[in-house]
């Protein structure tokens, strides 16, 4: 080999050699029994009333969820994918899912009505009734902040509480010097509290059962969809119907905080109160339901 082969020989074996690119960080693969377990997880989120302590696979998920942010990942889609919203995941309140407007699970107001009664007016009582409802089981914002707090409340304690909001609307209205009925289309409180204030609490039947269209009847319906959807838990039969709260249901009285109806309700000086039912959505475009404008029920916005 000639010397001049031999230097450059030398002078490539002395340079380092050119570095590797790092190798990416492996990630585990998603498989398909990981997105199954999301999905349970997310469907026992569905079951409203299902407690984690009463399901040991529940329970595990919910571990599952808390240690391995990857799952909660994948959990968070899949509920995401659904039109879900994901409220709180913990052992007092399960997956807390609430249901985006353009859900399929979203009860929408329209429906939720019209079981009951075909009369607009009706309807829009029913949503006071939720929002009445959602005051009485907290009261006070450190209430609704509490997460050891548990709301009490009756059926006829509700149909009291709104009968007073009525009552202080309309010496307001006096005072103002404008108790005259309002137009339909008149927003607010205002357009409904003549509505409420005229109707029976109980109606009048034969054996003293109230009617479906009397203010405590819309207020019971109200109460007993609340329970069925595992935001409530009837306690007794005294009032009414006594109910108490659960975490779910402060969970969405809380994402669903503030409102045109809210803020009326507030300036009455009654009781702080805060807007729930956040599964009750606007209907769709076309929808017979005539609300009145800005009433500030308890909607998705």
């Amino acid at each position: 080999m000639s010397e001049t082969h031999v230097e450059h020989a030398d002078a490539w074996s002395e340079q380092e050699p050119p570095h590797a690119p790092a190798a990416p960080v492996a990630t585990p693969a998603v498989t398909p029994a990981d997105a199954a377990d999301a999905a349970r997880l997310v469907s026992f989120g569905l079951q409203p009333k299902l407690l984690p302590a009463r399901d040991a696979e529940y329970t595990e998920l919910l571990r599952r969820y808390r240690e391995d942010p990857a799952f909660a990942r994948l959990a968070d889609a899949v509920a995401t994918g659904l039109g879900l919203i994901v409220l709180e995941v913990s052992p007092r309140a399960g997956m807390a899912v609430t249901a985006g407007e353009d859900s399929v699970f979203a009860v929408r107001m329209g429906d939720y009505a019209r079981r009951a009664s075909t009369d607009s007016a009706d309807r829009f009582l029913h949503g006071l009734a939720h929002l009445a409802v959602a005051a009485m089981a907290f009261p006070r914002p450190e209430d609704l902040a509490d997460d050891a707090y548990i709301g009490r409340l009756t059926v006829n304690g509700v149909d009291a509480f709104v009968r007073q909001a009525c009552l202080r609307l309309e010496q307001r209205a006096d005072e103002q010097g404008e108790n005259t009925d309002p137009a339909s289309d008149a927003p607010g409180l205002e357009a409904a509290w003549r509505i409420y204030a005229r109707r029976s609490a109980t109606g009048a039947t034969k054996d003293a059962r109230r009617l479906a269209g009397s203010t405590t009847g819309i207020v019971g319906k109200a109460a007993a969809f609340l329970t069925d959807s595992g935001f409530l838990q009837r306690t007794g039969d005294e009032g009414g119907g006594s109910y108490r709260t659960t975490a779910r249901y402060q969970l969405q009285v809380r994402d669903m905080a503030g409102s045109a109806a809210m803020a009326e309700l507030l300036e009455l000086g009654i009781v702080p109160v805060s807007d729930g039912s956040a599964t009750l959505v606007p209907p769709p475009e076309g929808d017979d339901l005539e609300l009145a404008a800005d009433a500030g029920l308890p909607f998705h916005a």
